[in-house]
């Protein structure tokens, strides 16, 4: 998202901390409630158009949420579907997909809640990794033309029966949704290292590490970035020493094989 639509999902964001601060909310019943929200208003352009009409009052905008959802979903739902309605959104596209953000954070929030928000964030990492490594695995679960039941019955075949209700809720999310299956979950897991107020940290290395060197690693993240950072680790054998780090959009480029690149490019230049 970008311009004013960045500053909506901020406000929005903050409607919905407001209301799983509240006393007695389910958060996974609000989480199921804003997912089913965002798919009803990606499923009608009309609709999308009229919530997202910068020419409509955000209060008009609200009462349209009221006529559509009261009594389907929650009060804690229609608070937070009214306020995401209210904002300014770049383009239309951008409500339906604040939403489902919305609606993911609150079903990371119900795991947060039980204690095992970490569990599901590194569930969902090792769930993502295998699909990753293999391409017509991902292709699969990515095609926008396969029916979401044979996707989500080959996504549960593959996630282990002792995963946590959470993961599961979002992996089925991943395979049904309009974006690539890839992408949704490191969405996800942005996400909840959010509410974990940490940064999360993908090294890639050929070899693993020892806990003396992870913990190393860890205290010079920390030091540079701030923050608590959760490391993820990924074995890859055609990584030829040092380690490559991606935090985001940022890339710490420090194996051999990235440094032989760069002296071959060098070298033909």
């Amino acid at each position: 998202m970008r311009g004013p639509s960045q500053i909506a999902l901020k406000n929005a964001r903050e409607s919905l901390n407001s209301v799983l601060g509240g006393p007695s909310v389910d958060a996974a019943r609000l989480g199921e409630d804003l997912l089913a929200v965002s798919s009803v208003v990606r499923g009608s352009g009309v609709l999308r158009r009229n919530l997202a009409d910068p020419t409509r009052e955000g209060r008009d905008r609200g009462k349209l949420i009221d006529r559509l959802f009261a009594g389907r979903i929650g009060d804690s739902a229609l608070e937070v579907a009214r306020a995401v309605a209210a904002q300014r959104w770049t383009v239309d596209a951008d409500l339906p997909a604040a939403m489902t953000a919305l609606g993911v954070e609150s079903v990371l929030a119900h795991a947060q809640q039980a204690g095992r928000l970490r569990t599901v964030e590194d569930e969902l990492f090792r769930f993502e990794r295998i699909v990753a490594g293999q391409d017509e695995l991902l292709a699969a679960m990515s095609d926008p033309k396969a029916p979401a039941s044979a996707k989500t019955a080959l996504m549960q075949k593959l996630l282990s029966d002792k995963a946590a209700p959470e993961t599961v809720r979002l992996a089925t999310l991943a395979v049904t949704s309009f974006g690539r299956f890839d992408s949704e979950i490191r969405d996800y897991l942005q996400i909840a290292a959010t509410r974990l107020d940490e940064v999360t940290a993908i090294v890639t290395t050929a070899d693993a590490l020892s806990e003396a060197q992870l913990d190393r690693l860890e205290k010079a993240l920390v030091a540079q970035y701030g923050k608590q950072v959760h490391v993820n680790v990924v074995i890859d054998p055609e990584v030829i020493g040092g380690l490559r780090v991606e935090i985001g959009d940022e890339i710490i480029e420090g194996t051999i094989s990235s440094r032989l690149d760069d002296a071959r490019r060098r070298l033909t230049s």
